[in-house]
């Protein structure tokens, strides 16, 4: 991974970094493996994730077809 540094800019530099590592998944990788777990722990946390997964595609589905109002836009 790779991120230019344009006018000694290294605060902006670090933000971008950040925000490609968190988008591939690195930091939550990194703190599944911090410790052991257990093969039962690990299956029944990947079925969860499948659940979850498959009920948001649902959702999303839902709301593309008109069955279900979309999220309301947020005003400031």
């Amino acid at each position: 991974m790779q991120v230019l540094v344009r006018d000694n800019n290294v605060d902006q530099a670090l933000r971008v970094l950040k925000k490609k590592l968190q988008r591939e998944g690195i930091f939550r990788e990194m703190r599944m493996r911090e410790a052991f777990e257990k093969p039962s722990v690990k299956k029944a946390r990947e079925k969860a994730e499948a659940v979850s997964r498959q009920r948001k595609n649902a959702r999303k589905q839902m709301q593309r077809e008109g069955l279900l109002p979309s999220k309301p836009k947020k005003t400031r």
